[in-house]
């Protein structure tokens, strides 16, 4: 019996399971390759010190980043490049370089760098799934994390002229964006119509990008400018990740918005109705109180009665 496999990443969220383009990367080569993970989704009860995921642990290893977690699953006999040629393979290794070089630093920098997006959207959604006081501390720190990444690939000197590098960072993105749906063309995938290690390394990186809401989205209208890388996307979406870690589909996420909705304009519907029957009931014709009829004594009764009360 195999080892059992299991994967600590970042949870989902905007229709993802990931949130996190490296989890996204390991999560859907998981998927074409048939691998067996069981996934463990970071929340509030973790207590690790640093966000280094995903890292995949079995009986007797502990591997993390993406590129040495998908060579482990190859030798556990779970491949997705099987069908490749050596041509292809050659061309899946320039791609990886190429998103690493090109696409990456844009992309951290959209979630960890741009400021709007960051403190409006990555921090409160990280810092709500990391333990406190962690959740104080680890997002300052993964965003440090990041422009140091940003800068080791793009090997710039110090930030002497940020906007400079942002501008730089963001034109070989949009570059490497049109390369990449050049590349697809009207495929299913990179390499005809089977997954392989280059789709999940694109999807892992385009899909936070696509489905992600930020207050900045130059990259993102760009990507959405490529209807193909969309489309590429959404299928791995639909076909792989039908149900989510909350067990629930991006489908079945839309039925119960739209059960939610019908459900407040049931409550709506009701209490109008009751206001309307308040209304009509104030202004209905309200007769008058009817008096009680007052009983008056003869002489002989005024006179017991006025005994009776005096009387100890």
């Amino acid at each position: 019996m195999a080892a059992p496999l299991e994967l600590s990443c970042w949870g989902g969220g905007w229709g993802l399971p990931s949130v996190h383009s490296e989890s996204l990367v390991v999560m859907a080569y998981a998927k074409f390759s048939g691998a067996p993970l069981k996934v463990n989704v970071i929340d509030t009860t973790w207590r690790g010190s640093r966000g280094d995921v995903p890292i995949l642990t079995t009986e007797n290893n502990i591997v993390s980043q993406p590129a040495k977690i998908l060579n482990f699953l190859r030798k556990q006999k779970y491949n997705a490049d099987y069908e490749l040629s050596a041509k292809q393979g050659a061309d899946t290794l320039a791609y990886i370089a190429l998103l690493e070089e090109k696409l990456l630093p844009a992309v951290l920098h959209t979630f960890w760098v741009e400021s709007d997006n960051y403190f409006t959207v990555t921090k409160p959604w990280f810092a709500s799934r990391i333990p406190f006081p962690l959740s104080l501390i680890l997002p300052g720190r993964m965003s440090k994390g990041a422009l140091t990444r940003i800068l080791l690939t793009r090997g710039e000197p110090p930030l002497y002229h940020l906007r400079e590098v942002e501008a730089q960072i963001y034109r070989d993105a949009k570059e490497c964006l049109n390369l990449l749906s050049n590349r697809l063309g009207t495929s299913q995938f990179f390499f005809g119509d089977t997954p392989s290690t280059l789709d999940a390394y694109v999807f892992g990186f385009l899909a936070p990008l696509y489905k992600v809401r930020f207050p900045k989205v130059q990259l993102q209208e760009h990507l959405k400018q490529l209807s193909n890388l969309c489309r590429f996307c959404d299928d791995i979406l639909n076909s792989y990740f039908r149900l989510s870690l909350g067990g629930i589909s991006p489908a079945g996420q839309e039925t119960v918005d739209a059960n939610l909705q019908k459900l407040t304009q049931l409550v709506n519907k009701e209490s109008n109705l009751i206001e309307k029957m308040d209304d009509n009931l104030r202004q209905s014709p309200q007769l008058p109180p009817r008096k009680l009829p007052t009983l008056k004594l003869t002489p002989a009764e005024e006179e017991s009665d006025s005994l009776q009360r005096l009387s100890p």
